[in-house]
């Protein structure tokens, strides 16, 4: 494989942040369907109430938010070996330009849940491929939760790679699970 491509989650992988995922569900509901598949099945004035809910949460949360270790320097790795990168969230667009701001970060594209497009679907990985005119064969993803995984392999991408402490959480998906930025550019340094 020859690295064209790097799409990046945000929330977890490029920023650290502590989302009680559990207690923003216990508060909006969830009808057993990723948050925003479940809000934006809603009726109004339900679906508005509810979603203000969750980018209140997403608000004060994103303003805690600190840049992961070694980020700028794999982000400047990649760029200074060719290699576009993108960055993937389903968190929202002014969040999103927050976070860019706060640390200094460029993408070559950023596709947030305002596209329409969002993880577990492979569609926003797809829609990258396409507009960076990039094989899947080519492209990696570094993320840090089963949604990334499932979108990668939705859009056929096999170069996995998760950041996270416990690789068991994994285990049975192809994927390689990395403890920090450190191994991982080791790692990706093979494929540039």
């Amino acid at each position: 494989m020859i690295l064209r491509a790097a799409i990046f989650d945000l929330d977890g992988t490029v920023v650290e942040n502590a989302y009680d995922w559990a207690a923003i569900r216990r508060e909006i509901g969830d009808g057993g369907l990723s948050i925003l598949a479940y809000l934006n099945g809603l009726e109004e004035p339900e679906r508005s109430r509810k979603w203000a809910i969750l980018e209140r949460r997403e608000a004060e949360q994103t303003a805690r938010s600190v840049l992961r270790q070694g980020m700028l320097e794999l982000l400047d790795f990649l760029k200074g070996n060719g290699v576009r990168t993108a960055l993937v969230t389903n968190n929202s667009r002014p969040n999103t330009a927050y976070l860019l701001g706060k640390f200094g970060l460029a993408f070559d594209r950023v596709t947030t849940r305002e596209s329409g497009l969002w993880k577990p679907s492979g569609a926003p990985f797809r829609d990258v491929l396409e507009v960076f005119g990039t094989a899947a064969a080519e492209c990696c993803v570094v993320g840090d939760t089963r949604f990334d995984v499932l979108a990668a392999l939705d859009a056929g991408i096999s170069s996995i790679f998760l950041l996270g402490e416990d690789p068991g959480l994994f285990e049975g998906l192809p994927v390689e699970v990395y403890p920090g930025i450190l191994p991982l550019v080791r790692r990706l340094e093979n494929l540039v």
